[in-house]
């Protein structure tokens, strides 16, 4: 288990790590498999008591990364849509596409902001957003915004659940990831409660109803 541990911390130090959170945020805007929270958390979990890498680095990195990932997808979505590849056409997917349509049409500032922190929330919002042409230099801003109070909050729960084990790195960034996912899935039952209760609303509202 030392050895494990010895090999975290010297990884944790190393350039390529930040080229790595780099790689994992960009993918993850178009990409929901890939677990860019994971890394960034376990990341920070183990700067909590290392001190590497460091924590403000880490986390404009991580910023940046989520910022690039999520204008790539808004430009995938003017490009090719919402139905080009089979992981789109999952009836999971194209459902988060059409609610994503149709909030961007009333709420799309908090729509964007919420979403990022939620995989496939986010990568069905900013497709969306690009198919529909929702305006590109507004989308610019609020992903701005959005990447950085992602990537500050994820470094803040690996800071915060890493501090608490500083002599195992692994079982700190397991617990921190962990949470990180929790709150995360929190966030997604909220959405899909509200998702469905606008959906409730718009059926009384049809004629004839």
């Amino acid at each position: 288990m030392q050895a494990i541990n010895d090999f975290i911390l010297a990884a944790a130090g190393q350039p390529w790590v930040l080229v790595l959170v780099l790689a994992c945020c960009v993918i993850d805007g178009f990409f929901p498999p890939i677990p860019s929270e994971s890394v960034v958390v376990g990341l920070a979990a183990v700067a909590a008591t290392a001190d590497v890498p460091n924590p403000l680095v880490l986390a404009v990195v991580a910023a940046a990364g989520a910022f690039l990932g999520d204008n790539i997808a808004y430009l995938l979505g003017r490009r090719v849509g919402t139905s080009r590849w089979a992981w789109m056409r999952g009836p999971r997917m194209q459902a988060a596409f059409r609610w994503a349509g149709r909030e961007l049409r009333k709420r799309p500032a908090s729509l964007i902001l919420v979403a990022r922190f939620v995989p496939i929330g986010r990568v069905a919002v900013n497709l969306t957003a690009g198919v529909t042409h929702y305006h590109h230099l507004r989308f610019v801003g609020l992903t701005i915004l959005s990447a950085s109070l992602w990537a500050c909050y994820s470094v803040a729960v690996g800071l915060f659940f890493g501090q608490w084990f500083e002599d195992n790195h692994i079982l700190g960034a397991a617990i921190a990831i962990v949470c990180a996912v929790a709150l995360g899935i929190v966030v997604d039952l909220a959405i899909n409660k509200i998702r469905g209760k606008t959906n409730v609303m718009e059926r009384i509202r049809e004629p004839g109803a």
